[in-house]
């Protein structure tokens, strides 16, 4: 898949789908992006591709004037190279300037891509991935930059990982360092981001690119609440299932930057990495660094086509293996249910009713540790409550177990509570100045991840509950970002080093506990999807996709997640109404039609349930049974968008296309509405459907149910309802349908 002509030293990746071609420029050595977009064909040489005129400005060769980089198409642009656009690489040189100049030395292919420890990427077999590493030497110093590109056999994929290696004597310092650089010519692009705030995460965003710079970020140190690691630019014709699109995503899950600069020759500069923001890293000799790992995606099947390549791509090379076709269990926490409120009885009524209806796991959230009857203390004594839990965890987790349910447990191992000993023997383990104001998120403090003393010992505490007891799934919160960036343990010119540091120790932290527990289930979360990236799929296969749990707000937030990634990772329940976030109220019927299209699970007071509605649970919880399979295999397609309609539809087809389930979903009733109808995608346009639903069951060709559609208004000929007696669909209304080959 990697072509490479030796005498022009220009690189092709390749594969059915898709094409990237970069080249060695003349004189200068710099690495020049010529292509990347649908696969193209090999040519002996690719000079048709290089555009050059001459340009006023500033020129890098003598006698010339088309060595002006500030309008050439780079792969790793730097300052001090007549290019005034933001660089992907900045050092700050013993000498006190930043100019470099990174040249061409050599390549080197392989075949095969490893796991990395303690950082995330994604992984292949021989046969699945090669790699093209690019080999740079600064014409300065004795930096050294490593750029791997790997291409997958089966996917519209192209990864990007840069290593910068010190191999001289003197300290250099790193400023910048992105993991991606893509110089692409403008087609009248506009751009794709997910935004929000807590409890309304992933709110699609979608405008025009303009003249300067587009960017989203996070300076918090998680990927936040607020922006996503990921975004997109197609043309405006580009639509769910038509149309070219291009989704960049980075596998990080700290301080990013991901950004598009459109510059006055039409070139839109897009570059994702680590933010440069409070970022500085000491390159001493013989020192390395390396960034994260950047996911570029080509789709000419719409955006739709772009989610599905990232949903499989990342089921197949990033998420642990074990998890990606494994059934998920059905699950119920207590927190909306009892808070901080309960003791061991209460929590096995919960159990007991939860095992009557058909569930899986029982999950114990906040408030089983220390003295925790409040959230303003104790984070950092993982020990049992004796007062609420007399039997400990343990004895809580093996009366669960009797009840032939699986046990799960809540930790916040990142935080620190003031009341705690661990902070009074190690009140230096706090990130912050403690000679100034160090501020509080929900009571708490954020520990020193940075420090591997820190993270051991948080180990030590997790190990003798999971040693002790029968626990198979872990909830892994974390509730407050980092605010003012100090450690102890760093000397005064390495303080830039301490967020990426702390998001190492965090992975550390993961790593320790699946290597001695591999088969454990962790659904990472924080505060909801406050650090929903790639990076956490890579070590908790689903996260829980926000404290927003109800169902109507849920249709923007699944929506939105769906750009990037698969069903099988959203963590979704049903939980208590009124909301307890925005007060509405739903119906149980659409609470569960919604939570249905991610992993499934439950999240208020069984206990208070009338017969009807267990038994309606129970229904529920074999219909999600019954289709799981179906929903976390299948292909993910977005047909009505609830973000600029009333309603909102999804569907997911088989791969085999023998099946398929519809969920169809109305905010709010309109007096004398237009009739509607669904168009669906991805069937077999040769193939008849049995379509089941909840009105009976119909026989209908693929071709016309992509073409004509399902009809959700009624035809009420022959038939005796009037306009005041007619079924109406109300307000946050739902219906799901099955469709199976007939």
């Amino acid at each position: 898949m990697i072509h490479v002509n030796e005498e022009t030293l220009e690189f092709h990746l390749k594969n059915d789908k898709i094409s990237y071609i970069f080249r060695v420029m003349e004189e200068t050595a710099i690495m020049e992006q010529l292509y990347f977009g649908a696969s193209m064909a090999t040519y002996d040489a690719y000079d048709f591709l290089i555009e050059r005129e001459s340009r006023p400005g500033n020129n890098q060769v003598d006698g010339t004037q088309i060595v002006n980089l500030d309008d050439i198409k780079q792969e790793l642009p730097v300052y001090g190279t007549t290019d005034f656009r933001q660089p992907a690489l900045e050092i700050i040189y013993p000498t006190g300037d930043r100019i470099s100049h990174f040249a061409y030395s050599h390549y080197d292919i392989r075949h095969g891509k490893e796991k990395l420890k303690g950082l995330p990427t994604t992984f292949g077999k021989k046969e699945d991935v090669d790699i093209l590493a690019i080999f740079l030497t600064d014409r300065y110093s004795d930096l050294q930059v490593e750029m791997r590109y790997a291409i997958y056999k089966d996917f519209p994929v192209i990864t990007r990982q840069n290593i910068i290696t010190n191999l001289g004597s003197e300290s250099h310092q790193l400023e910048t360092f992105l993991s991606l650089n893509l110089d692409l010519p403008n087609d009248n692009f506009e751009w794709l981001h997910l935004h929000g705030a807590w409890a309304r995460e992933a709110q699609l965003s979608r405008d025009k690119l303009i003249i300067g710079t587009q960017q989203i970020t996070s300076t918090r140190g998680a990927s936040s609440h607020v922006h996503n690691p990921f975004l997109a630019i197609c043309q405006p014709e580009t639509t769910e299932n038509q149309g070219c699109a291009y989704g960049f995503s980075l596998i990080y899950s700290g301080n990013f930057l991901a950004q598009i600069q459109l510059d006055t020759y039409d070139v839109a500069r897009v570059q994702l990495g680590i933010n440069p923001f409070q970022f500085s890293w000491e390159l001493a000799e013989n020192s390395s660094f390396t960034t994260p790992e950047a996911v570029m995606v080509y789709s000419e099947q719409g955006l739709n086509g772009m989610s599905q390549t990232f949903h499989e791509f990342y089921k197949t090379h990033l998420i642990n293996q074990k998890w990606v076709h494994q059934k998920r269990p059905v699950l119920i926490n207590n927190w909306e249910a009892t808070y901080f409120d309960f003791d061991e009885e209460k929590i096995l009524n919960i159990a007991k009713k939860a095992k009557n209806l058909g569930v899986d796991l029982f999950v114990l959230d906040d408030g089983w540790f220390g003295s925790r009857d409040t959230d303003n203390g104790s984070l950092g004594n993982w020990t049992p409550d004796l007062r609420k839990l007399p039997n400990g965890i343990a004895g809580l987790a093996k009366k669960i177990v009797a009840l032939d349910m699986q046990f799960g447990l809540w930790f916040e191992p990142e935080m620190v509570s003031i009341d705690t000993p661990l902070f009074q023997e190690h009140p230096d383990w706090r990130i912050g100045n403690p000679d100034k104001n160090i501020s509080h998120g929900r009571n708490q403090f954020v520990l020193d991840f940075s420090r591997t003393e820190v993270v051991d010992t948080i180990f030590e505490q997790i190990d003798d509950i999971l040693s002790h007891a029968p626990i198979t799934y872990i909830k892994w919160d974390m509730n407050r970002y980092i605010s003012e960036s100090y450690s102890k343990a760093l000397a005064k010119d390495n303080q830039g080093e301490l967020f990426h540091r702390y998001i190492l120790g965090v992975y550390n932290l993961y790593e320790k506990i699946l290597a001695k527990y591999p088969d454990l289930l962790i659904e990472s979360c924080a505060g909801g999807g406050g650090r929903f990236d790639p990076a956490m799929l890579y070590y908790a296969p689903q996260t829980w996709t926000s404290d927003g749990t109800d169902a109507i707000e849920r249709l923007r937030i699944q929506y939105g997640t769906s750009m990037v990634y698969p069903l099988s990772a959203m963590g979704s329940h049903v939980s208590e109404v009124p909301n307890h976030q925005v007060a509405r109220v739903t119906s149980l019927a659409t609470r569960a039609n919604v939570a249905m299209f991610g992993t499934f699970g439950y999240e208020l007071d069984i206990t208070n349930l009338c017969e009807n509605e267990s038994a309606e649970i129970r229904k529920q919880i074999t219909t999600f049974k019954t289709y799981q399979k179906l929903i976390h295999d299948g292909i993910f397609y977005r047909l009505k968008n609830p973000f600029v309609t009333n309603e909102c539809a999804w569907l997911v087809v088989s791969k085999d296309k023998k099946e398929a389930l519809l969920g169809w979903y109305q905010v709010l009733a309109q007096p004398n509405s237009a009739y509607q109808r669904i168009r669906l995608a991805g069937l077999a346009p040769d193939k008849n459907y049995l379509i089941r639903s909840e009105n009976g069951s119909e026989i209908r060709n693929g071709k016309d149910l992509m073409h004509v559609g399902i009809f959700l208004s009624e035809n009420l000929i022959g038939r005796p309802e009037s306009e005041q007696n007619r079924k109406m669909f109300g307000d946050f209304n739902s219906r799901l349908f099955y469709l199976c080959e007939q």
